[in-house]
């Protein structure tokens, strides 16, 4: 591992990454881990909408920090879940789950373990 430091100045949100609807900035967390993590700054993308999809995620770890906003997601198993501004949830791997609607501003931090992870949609 080798230190990273990012500043959001230095690091826009690009619109190239796992879902259509959202923004992502990475933090550099991947190249600094070796691809042993990835860490980014999710957000809703303008005009645009949640699909719905149910999904699953082959990770060993997966967090979610809202910093802003609110979304409605559901769990297996869980059922659903208002996330608002200081919800942290913790996706046990394989978690099946969907998003169904998130506000125009909503903001989340992600930690995921490995970097590189499939999404398997269902």
């Amino acid at each position: 591992m080798k230190f990273s430091i990012q500043h959001a100045k230095d690091k826009p949100f690009t619109h190239d990454g796992l879902r259509e609807y959202f923004d992502y900035r990475d933090l550099g967390i991947f190249e600094a881990t070796g691809g042993g993590a990835v860490m980014h700054v999710i957000r809703a993308s303008e005009g645009s909408n949640a699909t719905g999809e149910w999904h699953r995620h082959e990770v060993d770890f997966q967090f979610v920090y809202v910093l802003k906003g609110w979304a409605i997601f559901e769990y297996e198993g869980q059922g659903e879940h208002k996330l608002v501004e200081g919800t942290c949830v913790h996706q046990p791997p394989n978690i099946r789950h969907r998003e169904i609607c998130h506000s125009d501003d909503f903001e989340v931090l992600e930690i995921v373990l490995p970097g590189t992870f499939k999404t398997v949609a269902l």
